[in-house]
């Protein structure tokens, strides 16, 4: 029988990808089928983004890239080159001192496992940007591509039209 050959070659078609991630920049040599999910908590280690599907239907791998939200599993990191990515690990002040939203989820108790949390405070802070929360419906509506196995919607609103009126308040 003949033996057939263990020797690998070194990968190649990889791509050489700088980002900024949370305002740190980064350089990686990329396959192009890798999906931002993927580096980000493999290879950048930043776990706070969280692998749901995978199909892009939960939203708990909801990131922001350039200021609009995107699910990273279906995002090519190779696409996100040039372009500031923040995720959940980003939007606490450096002090550690939570985002209002943040801190909204935990007094509204819009969590219970927390699984999905992070992708929930991303399209939370996404649907405060675009203008979406004026009413719990919009809330809601805005929401909706992210998924909640426990069922805390009540506590998420909640959470989110708190800091709507709080910034509609301060504008005052």
């Amino acid at each position: 029988m003949e033996k057939t050959s263990t020797t690998t070659r070194p990968p190649t078609g990889l791509v050489e990808t700088a980002f900024t991630v949370n305002g740190e920049e980064v350089c990686l040599a990329l396959d192009p089928r890798e999906s931002l999910l993927d580096v980000l908590r493999e290879r950048l280690v930043l776990t706070g983004t969280k692998k749901g599907c995978d199909q892009g239907q939960c939203g708990a791998c909801t990131v922001h890239i350039d200021g609009r939200r995107v699910v990273s599993c279906l995002t090519p990191a190779v696409q996100v080159a040039g372009q500031d990515v923040t995720t959940i690990e980003g939007v606490a002040a450096p002090d550690g001192t939570l985002h209002p939203l943040q801190q909204a989820f935990v007094d509204c108790d819009a969590l219970q496992c927390g699984y999905c949390t992070p992708g929930q405070v991303m399209s939370g802070l996404a649907c405060l940007a675009e203008g979406h929360a004026e009413t719990d419906g919009a809330i809601r509506e805005y929401m909706s591509g992210n998924l909640c196995r426990c069922g805390a919607y009540v506590g998420i609103t909640a959470a989110i039209r708190q800091v709507a009126d709080q910034a509609a308040q301060s504008e005052v």
